[in-house]
């Protein structure tokens, strides 16, 4: 387990998979004996395709996108949560006066969404009884965001806002506490906390994922890799402020003296069991969504070889 191994995050600059970018940072990864790298790829289908393509040994992302690059999720698996339940903010702009819970206000409206995270959102919308060509709902890329490209999606889209591109975004913790805590937007639904339909909590999380080919041919380095994540959580349980020193070396200044506040938010969250209620949930989403034809067994998602570590 000498060799340089990576691992991919579709975002840097946010919340969302701050555990496995901490894990690197922290040193929790080489503690484990692996010498693993952080590398930044937009959009999270390109990471999982890095996975397959073997560019990249781990993927922390949304779960059910790892179906993007493993269909019926033939050739990789679930390691690890980083956090529990959906982790994405709807926020509108400020000057529409939008109201906590109150969907009408998207109707007519333009959402930035990134590639793969935007099925949450429109899955959401139509549990909600919403019609997209009807009322009017337009979820689409932010303009500006070119697939491909290193960008920090929250960030990005926080700025869109501000600039009038869009009327609102569904992304990371970061983006929306930038449009908010700057008066430009609001919260309209923020589905860890409650909001939304009751299913869309399971419909996906922030997860550690890795190969077929390397839970087999290095079976340690998985659970180790699992070992990593759960030792950051509770290291940033047991001290939040741990979470500035790393978006300080990892951040932009604005957003390094933010994360601690929005990662003390999230620790309850902080669990990194994957459970089959969970799963059961993943996979009616990604039925409904048009990603998965089957009902994938609980132990084709995850690698329950490496469970037994989630509690260690």
């Amino acid at each position: 387990m000498s060799r340089q191994m990576k691992l991919a995050v579709p975002d840097l600059v946010s919340n969302s998979y701050f555990p496995a970018a901490a894990a690197v940072d922290l040193g929790f990864f080489k503690k484990e004996g692996l010498d693993v790298g952080l590398e930044l790829i937009f959009p999270v289908d390109k990471c999982y395709s890095a996975l397959r393509d073997g560019a990249v040994d781990f993927v922390g992302g949304s779960a059910h996108s790892v179906l993007s690059a493993f269909p019926e999720w033939k050739g990789a698996k679930l390691l690890c949560a980083q956090a529990q339940g959906m982790y994405w903010f709807l926020i509108m702009r400020a000057d529409l006066d939008p109201v906590r819970g109150d969907l009408d206000i998207v109707k007519g409206r333009n959402i930035g969404a990134a590639p793969w995270v935007e099925m949450g959102l429109r899955r959401l919308l139509i549990e909600a009884g919403y019609d997209l060509i009807r009322d009017n709902i337009k979820i689409a890329p932010v303009p500006g965001a070119i697939v491909g490209t290193a960008v920090n999606f929250g960030l990005m889209a926080a700025k869109a806002l501000e600039e009038g591109k869009i009327d609102g975004f569904w992304a990371n913790g970061m983006g929306a506490e930038v449009a908010v805590s700057s008066g430009i937007g609001k919260i309209v639904l923020d589905i860890r906390r409650g909001d939304g339909p009751a299913k869309c909590f399971n419909y996906t999380m922030a997860s550690v994922a890795t190969s077929d080919a390397l839970i087999a041919r290095e079976p340690e380095a998985a659970a180790a890799a699992v070992r990593a994540i759960v030792a950051t959580q509770k290291a940033l349980k047991a001290d939040v402020k741990l979470a500035t020193e790393v978006g300080r070396r990892l951040f932009p200044e604005a957003a390094a003296e933010l994360i601690a506040k929005l990662i003390e938010r999230d620790l309850p969250y902080y669990d990194p069991v994957i459970s089959r209620e969970f799963v059961q949930g993943m996979n009616q989403f990604s039925r409904d969504v048009g990603i998965l034809k089957t009902d994938v067994a609980y132990e084709d998602v995850v690698a329950t070889g490496s469970s037994q570590f989630w509690t260690s």
